[in-house]
């Protein structure tokens, strides 16, 4: 396999990643990222803790789809992590549909 070979498999791979997170992000209820992964889930602890003067953080996770293009599952039950680093808890706007005659909508 050559570079080049290996460089398309890869953004392929990247390509159809992309895709599954568009079709499911409205599954889920939060994003969530931390230093080494990129999560989306309905369920989300995050606990402050702290150790030998060191603050960490603990973060528990309920229905769960990991952005990761290594994993052949990427929807897991659930998901607990711990880390030094920053956490970024945001949760989703739900897209409201209006489907029939409000304000501006002409049919």
């Amino acid at each position: 396999m050559s570079a080049e070979d290996l460089e398309n498999y890869e953004t392929d791979m990247e390509l159809a990643l992309y895709r599954e997170y568009r079709d499911v992000v409205g599954l889920f209820s939060y994003v969530v990222e931390t230093e080494r992964r990129f999560y989306l889930a309905n369920q989300v602890d995050l606990q402050v803790r702290s150790a030998a003067g060191e603050v960490y953080f603990e973060l528990a996770l309920a229905d769960a789809w990991v952005w990761d293009v290594y994993r052949s599952a990427r929807f897991v039950k659930s998901v607990r992590v711990v880390t030094f680093k920053d956490v970024n808890v945001e949760e989703l706007a739900k897209a409201e549909l209006d489907l029939g005659g409000g304000p501006g909508f002409s049919r």
